[in-house]
């Protein structure tokens, strides 16, 4: 199941008045913001209703993946790449990242690192309203409309995702390990004009971490109480399976790896 309410709900303004440029393409309608010479573009994301999770006979699943239906009743813009390493730098003055590179993902990004940019961002410019992503906002946006393991289908290698190829999900064949993340746009975006939701850094959610419910839900925000929070898409040292759009993982808020970043999204 996935039922997109096609233009039925449209964004209140379009552009809006923080947008540096913008547009509509085969992937849909986009809006970007530039700072100090740096850009981020954000996708807009139709409202609508998905499987979140994964089937049981899905091979490699883990077990805190369960099936349910999710109902986004708002569209919502969602950034088409993880934040990169400019972006934090001229915002935040400083860069943490493991591997360097102005156009890779910031990396070594705590959960709490990224409210601390998001406070500052919307301090800056308070009509931006970014925030990080809810959990169901990320997979709905991961899935692009599939319902297969990851959004291009069933398999993946190495010049679809940046992941530790030595390691293919489901039998596949062994393809490339970089050892390190690459640029955000490096490798293919999904049918919605979002890049690298699958592999190169995990990304934060907004979402504390904890155990789906069996029931139909709508616009869920996470459980109440858990001091963990939720991670998506997998990383460049990560196995296959981690990659796909149901997996799911979780950390301490105020933990930093090299295989950590975040992707920013914008809130109502």
């Amino acid at each position: 199941m996935f039922v997109i309410r096609k233009h039925t709900i449209f964004p209140e303004e379009f552009p809006e008045a923080w947008a540096s440029d913008w547009g509509e393409d085969e992937f849909g309608l986009w809006m970007a913001f530039t700072y100090r010479g740096v850009r981020q573009a954000f996708r807009w994301c139709e409202p609508g209703t998905f499987l979140m999770g994964s089937p049981k006979d899905e091979p490699e699943r883990f077990g805190d993946e369960l099936q349910h239906e999710v109902t986004l009743t708002k569209g919502f813009w969602m950034a088409d790449t993880p934040v990169t390493q400019a972006l934090w730098e001229v915002i935040m003055g400083e860069n943490p990242s493991e591997f360097k590179g102005e156009d890779r993902p910031v990396e070594r990004i705590s959960w709490e690192d990224a409210q601390a940019f998001v406070a500052k961002m919307n301090g800056l410019k308070a009509e931006l309203k970014l925030c990080l992503p809810t959990e169901a906002q990320w997979e709905y946006a991961c899935r692009a409309a599939s319902t297969t393991p990851f959004c291009w289908g069933d398999q993946i290698d190495s010049t679809l995702v940046n992941f530790d190829g030595n390691r293919p999900y489901n039998k596949g064949s062994p393809s490339e390990y970089r050892s390190q993340t690459v640029e955000v746009k490096k490798l293919p975006c999904n049918d919605w004009g979002l890049y690298q939701m699958h592999g190169n850094v995990w990304e934060w959610c907004q979402d504390r971490y904890g155990d789906y419910p069996a029931e139909p839900v709508i616009d869920p925000q996470g459980p109440e109480s858990d001091d963990s929070r939720v991670l998506r898409g997998g990383s460049w040292i990560g196995d296959g399976r981690f990659c796909r759009s149901a997996s799911r993982d979780h950390y301490d808020p105020s933990g930093r790896d090299a295989l950590v970043g975040f992707r920013l999204a914008r809130g109502h």
